[in-house]
């Protein structure tokens, strides 16, 4: 494409950046996304929408909880960063003073738009600010919003296999639509467009783990073809670490960035910041990418191959050199550490072994595991090769622990020693031994260690409520309506599992949930786990060690070998993950290991009773990552 001078049009209200590729609006000062014009199309985003209603960042904050008042951030000062031949910079503030106590959020916020010369699409990006004088508050969550144009983007793509061409937001409206159990899962009853009647459309269904959300986004299919695509180059300014899930884009047409948010976590992955409490996080940047296709002959989802390959361009050159942010830290200001991860444990291997594809992060000072809780600063994660080596690069300045956890092992991985990250600095670890919980060899064990539940059995979905995208999908547990199979399977009595004969893939269903009864209330769950011991030795204890994948306002209890005895173990209410109702197959971690007497168990056949007695909702519930049952050591 020739060269045409970068150029910024003040009109007043608005101001435009054009870099003969794509002109981008913005209202002036409040900072709000109005106008994207590409490739003969006069606007993108929805021209029915309020200008307010287009391209934003929001927030949504408070005193506490996962609720809050709803902010689209409208800045009150507008001021030209960069203006020369490369590059375009425009920051739109927002100042709090004490007089909007109650009334608005407490920080200073700066958003940044930055267009390049040749570039074709923009960047975004924010710092946040809260000053420790100021009062304390929560910020539930925090993003970037797009709304197209519904006339023009039907077909959504957020990864290689999920992608489709979308129904109308018209077809969720009480005319056409009837919701479910809900708000956001609405079955498709009468759509404008025939092909999407008997579906459920839910934006929970497009979830995706931060570490997977690299682009997506939009294409017009109509002649000449245009995408438009979320291009996120790095996850470190991400809370939860790369498996906390997020929304990508969803009917509206939307496409969203979120950086923080309760969904598949609860009130453990909201901030709070107290009074006397000072903190700065740079958001971004974000990329907008625009791309076409002129061909007639050209298949329209070229444009999702190039959109990857974009994001690529885009991940290599991560950190960026061009934010013009003092408070946005360049590559020459970052550090880098390298080293090699190895497990440890006598029962699987004598020797040591290679930690193969393991999941190593540097987060903020805290206990093993904290960093899938932590919400307020930077993390920074890779994964291991198969030999267990790693190298993470493009580290802020910083003090930092390293943890880390491998799939196929339980428990999380933590380095004793602090790492201080410095300017330039290319630090080196000595060969790292994980050592994970272990007393004694495996008698038996359900599931794999994963942090997941998609190896059990998840049902085929009623016929009603199906979403054609995940029919022979790999991911067919984001269909809706999954807990509800439980109960048909079993009307009367619960799951038993039979080691030795049973498979966990076929007979242990995907999570614990409660039973619906015919009043429209329901009944806690007790599953039963039978398995055959010989050889007891009755002066030690055995160790249960249970991994879960997500837990939503539930309990477990254990018990063995009487179902109406106390409990030999209860976790007590835990979990807000909400991964039921939102096909997340996971939320967060936990981990809890149980010591089982000797003199409890029985020569033959034993019962292990697991009961989940909360049950108040269709939602509640655990869902199992792996059980393992192991002999003294």
């Amino acid at each position: 494409m020739s060269y045409v001078k970068l150029q910024l049009h003040d009109k007043g209200n608005h101001v435009v950046m054009d870099n003969g590729i794509a002109r981008v609006t913005l209202s002036k000062p409040d900072g709000i996304v109005t106008g994207i014009e590409y490739n003969g199309i006069d606007n993108l985003l929805e021209v029915l929408n309020e200008e307010v209603n287009r391209g934003y960042w929001d927030l949504v904050w408070g005193g506490s909880g996962t609720a809050g008042g709803f902010d689209v951030i409208k800045g009150s000062n507008f001021e030209v960063i960069v203006k020369n031949e490369e590059q375009i910079e425009l920051s739109f503030t927002r100042k709090w003073d004490p007089s909007q106590e109650g009334k608005a959020v407490p920080l200073n916020i700066d958003k940044r738009f930055v267009m390049l010369s040749g570039s074709s699409g923009f960047y975004t990006y924010a710092i946040y600010e809260h000053l420790k004088e100021w009062p304390a508050f929560s910020l539930a969550e925090t993003r970037i919003a797009f709304k197209l144009r519904k006339e023009k983007f039907h077909y959504m793509a957020v990864t290689d296999d999920r992608q489709r061409f979308m129904p109308l937001p018209d077809d969720r409206l009480p005319d056409r639509g009837q919701a479910l159990a809900y708000p956001e899962a609405v079955l498709l009853v009468n759509p404008l467009e025939s092909q999407f009647k008997g579906e459920v459309d839910d934006k929970y269904q497009y979830s995706c783990e931060n570490k997977d959300i690299t682009v997506h986004g939009w294409i017009c299919t109509e002649q000449p073809s245009v995408g438009f695509w979320l291009i996120t180059p790095s996850h470190e300014y991400r809370t939860g670490g790369p498996q906390k899930q997020n929304l990508t884009s969803h009917v509206g047409p939307t496409a969203l960035a979120v950086f923080i948010s309760a969904h598949y976590t609860g009130e453990d992955l909201v901030p709070k910041f107290s009074e006397g409490e000072a903190w700065k996080k740079v958001f971004g940047p974000v990329f907008v990418y625009l791309n076409s296709s002129t061909d007639d002959d050209n298949d329209p989802l070229w444009l999702w191959q190039d959109a990857k390959s974009q994001m690529n361009v885009e991940a290599e050159s991560w950190p960026y050199s061009f934010p013009a942010s003092d408070d946005y830290v360049k590559t020459e200001q970052r550090g880098n550490v390298v080293g090699r991860l190895l497990v440890q444990d006598r029962y699987v291997d004598k020797d040591f072994i290679a930690a193969n594809r393991g999941y190593v992060g540097l987060a903020v000072p805290g206990a093993a595991g904290s960093w899938q809780r932590e919400c307020k600063e930077y993390q920074f994660w890779t994964r291991t090769d198969e030999e267990g080596f790693f190298y993470i690069s493009g580290i802020r300045p910083g003090q930092y622990n390293l943890y880390a956890w491998i799939p196929g092992f339980i428990g999380d991985y933590k380095y004793d020693d602090v790492i201080t990250i410095t300017s330039g600095c290319y630090i080196y670890v000595e060969d790292l031994v994980y050592q994970p919980p272990r007393n004694g060899a495996t008698l038996w064990e359900i599931g794999f260690p994963d942090r997941s539940a998609a190896e059990f059995y998840v049902p085929d979905p009623n016929p009603k409520y199906i979403n054609n995208l995940y029919q022979n999908h790999p991911d067919r547990f984001r269909q809706y309506g999954l807990w509800e199979r439980y109960a048909e399977l079993y009307p009367d009595k619960d799951l038993v599992y039979v080691v030795g004969s049973s498979d966990y893939r076929k007979d242990w269903f995907y999570a614990q949930v409660t039973r619906k009864k015919d009043n429209k209330t329901y009944q806690g769950t007790t599953w039963q786990i039978k398995f055959e011991l010989k050889n007891i030795d009755k002066n030690h204890s055995y160790t249960l060690r249970v991994a879960i994948a997500s837990a939503t306002f539930s309990e477990l209890q254990i018990r063995v070998n009487n179902a109406n005895a106390s409990p030999m173990f209860t976790s007590g209410l835990i979990g807000r993950d909400n991964s039921i109702a939102r096909h997340g197959i996971h939320g967060l971690y936990w981990l809890f290991n149980v010591e089982v007497a000797g003199s409890k168990l029985l020569e033959g056949e034993n019962t292990l009773f697991l009961t989940q007695p909360r049950s108040t909702s269709p939602f509640q519930g655990i869902m199992y990552d792996y059980i393992r049952f192991e002999a003294p050591s």
